[in-house]
């Protein structure tokens, strides 16, 4: 059985990207592995040192990850900072891990670029968190995207150099995990990359109808085929992509046939897309907000995770302060 990890920043409400491209398999995954899910509220202090709300944010994602379908009396569901084994597994990795090299990454170089004002050691370090958070359940596998892909293999010769310094295998290797098969990809309402917050093109579990309706509506789309068997525009093929996802195949046929004859009308397609998408959403969205306001159900799912989690995690400390020398007189 493999010890699997993933977590999500404390500032990300869960969107259909996030859903669709992991959380879904997550689900499947918590009966096949021994898998830690975390909320990363030390990593959004990098971006954002004044949260609004941190508390509120953390029970957003806690009651989103719940209401998708993660079971906490099966995998492990924690607050990074429940866990103080993390910082101190941090510091101590910290003191093997050269500025040079973090310097060099490419999270880091974009943070410059993106928000220069705020150029903090948190974010040069980030690297660094993000292995502690990883080796303190000695995990096998992580579930990451491409834009952390550099960083889990920063993971990997953090741990590699400590097995190599104190001449143990102590530390197993993290290996990015795609689920076994090709990652869902799911685009975003502007018509070009992915779905994501930062992009502001997003559809989160969270919305309500009138949200949805209102972004959906408003998505990019072209000036029409021009032609019989035109070539799908990326804006378009992305919104078809949406509806193979949410409605059902013969909706998406209706709509495909209609694209290949020129006859289409964006207007009815985007209506029926936010109409599916209120359809699929609308369980998970009335489960969150049942959660978020069931404080004595999240109370015990928060406890219970950071037990299961600090019972795994004082024992990689108590083993890594042991070979690194610190032992009780």
């Amino acid at each position: 059985m493999d010890t699997v990890l993933s977590g999500i920043r404390s500032t990300g409400n869960l969107h259909l990207g996030n859903y669709f491209g992991a959380v879904r398999n997550f689900v499947k995954m918590q009966h096949e592995n021994r898998c830690y899910f975390f909320v990363a509220d030390y990593h959004s202090l990098t971006t954002h040192p004044h949260p609004d709300d941190i508390h509120e944010n953390i029970r957003v994602v806690i009651s989103e990850y719940l209401a998708a379908g993660l079971d906490p009396e099966v995998a492990t569901i924690y607050v990074q900072s429940d866990v103080p084994e993390i910082p101190e597994l941090y510091l101590l990795l910290n003191m093997n891990a050269y500025v040079g090299e973090l310097e060099r990454t490419t999270t880091f170089k974009e943070k410059i670029r993106s928000q220069p004002e705020n150029i903090n050691a948190g974010l040069l370090t980030y690297p660094v968190l993000m292995c502690a958070d990883i080796i303190i359940h000695n995990a096998d596998k992580v579930p990451v995207g491409k834009d952390q892909e550099q960083n889990l293999e920063m993971a990997r010769r953090f741990a590699r150099r400590f097995n190599h310094i104190y001449g143990v295998e102590y530390f197993t290797l993290p290996e990015p995990y795609n689920f076994g098969h090709d990652l869902v990809k799911v685009p975003g309402l502007d018509g070009t990359g992915k779905m994501g917050k930062s992009e502001g093109n997003g559809i989160y579990l969270a919305d309500d109808p009138k949200v949805i309706r209102k972004k959906v509506m408003r998505a990019v789309t072209d000036a029409g085929p021009q032609q019989p068997g035109s070539p799908m525009s990326e804006p378009v093929a992305n919104l078809f992509y949406l509806l193979e996802l949410l409605s059902t195949p013969d909706t998406v046929e209706h709509f495909r046939s209609q694209y290949n004859d020129c006859s289409i009308r964006y207007g009815d397609l985007k209506k029926q897309l936010a109409e599916d998408t209120i359809k699929y959403t609308t369980p998970i969205r009335e489960r969150i907000s049942e959660i978020y306001h069931d404080d004595d159900y999240l109370r015990k799912v928060v406890k219970m995770g950071a037990e299961k989690a600090r019972e795994s995690a004082s024992k990689t400390l108590r083993d890594v302060r042991e070979i690194i020398g610190y032992r009780p007189f």
